[in-house]
């Protein structure tokens, strides 16, 4: 009989935010496996939970991966447990998921702190529609690349940033996304210092030029507005008739027109067909 794996997610920074069914799984579980066993033992010690623990962290994955799916395998129920927050968000708690849905063993995902959610839901901002982008990357041209991607979206958008990186993230984001965008800064969440900062991306660069940014971020920039996008890829996509009568001059027959044209426009086929006859008579 195979074992089951169980994604626990755990306290982002006040212990008493961890709830009653994950203590109990962690104490019925065979084995746990952690991020960074030094912080996990901190808190299993605190609700006197002795089970064995292993480490599962993004630089042993591949490896202790297999390890942990024989054991699965072998009648062994694992939990997974990550530094803080819900396993699997921007962690490798996603690869042993997809592992087992491989390899058919059962997976349970218990309810519970999860660090971009509490700040989306506190930000203001709008929350029927979002994007969880997760962490940048530390290269200057891969970041900017993943924000450009982002330039035209409408949703609300959610980023981890660490302080260090903070500076750079915001003055790309203001180049991309423009310095008057809105955002919510989100810091320490559930602890001691916790803070929101409700500014726009300036004025989130000008605070902490002041103020050396200090502890984990959650990032809420609002989306694009709708308008001004389509208003922006209208006036970006070709003429519609010169289209045609270059294609026309081309020798390209009707059909393949009307498919060309409404790909490059967005016109329907049928309005493109309409056009192309009246241009050709």
């Amino acid at each position: 009989m195979k074992g089951k794996l169980y994604l626990c997610p755990t306290p982002i920074g006040n212990l008493g935010d961890i709830t009653f069914r994950t203590i109990e799984t962690l104490k019925k579980v065979d084995l746990i496996a952690a991020e960074d066993t030094r912080v996990s033992m901190k808190l299993l010690n605190h609700f006197d939970i002795k089970k064995p623990v292993t480490s599962y962290y993004e630089h042993n994955k591949r490896e202790k991966g297999g390890y942990l799916i024989e054991k699965l395998l072998s009648g062994t129920n694992v939990a997974i447990v990550t530094d803080a927050g819900m396993p699997g968000i921007s962690d490798p708690g996603e690869d042993i998921v997809r592992q087992c849905i491989e390899n058919n063993i059962p997976v349970e995902s218990l309810p519970g702190p999860c660090a971009f959610a509490t700040a989306l839901v506190a930000s203001g901002l709008p929350t029927g529609r979002f994007t969880f982008e997760g962490f940048l990357s530390v290269n200057k041209k891969s970041r900017r690349e993943h924000l450009i991607s982002l330039s035209d979206e409408t949703r609300t958008m959610i980023f981890y940033e660490a302080p260090h990186k903070l500076k750079y993230t915001l003055s790309d984001m203001a180049e991309v996304f423009g310095g008057d965008r809105k955002i919510v800064l989100a810091r320490e969440l559930t602890k001691k210092y916790e803070e929101y900062l409700h500014t726009t991306i300036d004025g989130a660069a000008v605070h902490f030029e002041q103020t050396p940014p200090k502890g984990e971020f959650v990032l809420i920039i609002s989306g694009a507005d709708a308008e001004t996008v389509q208003k922006r890829h209208q006036e970006e996509l070709p003429d519609a008739d010169e289209l045609i009568k270059e294609y026309i001059r081309q020798g390209l027959k009707g059909k393949e027109i009307v498919k060309l044209v409404s790909e490059k426009t967005n016109m329907s086929k049928n309005d493109a067909y309409e056009l192309f006859l009246k241009l050709k008579s």
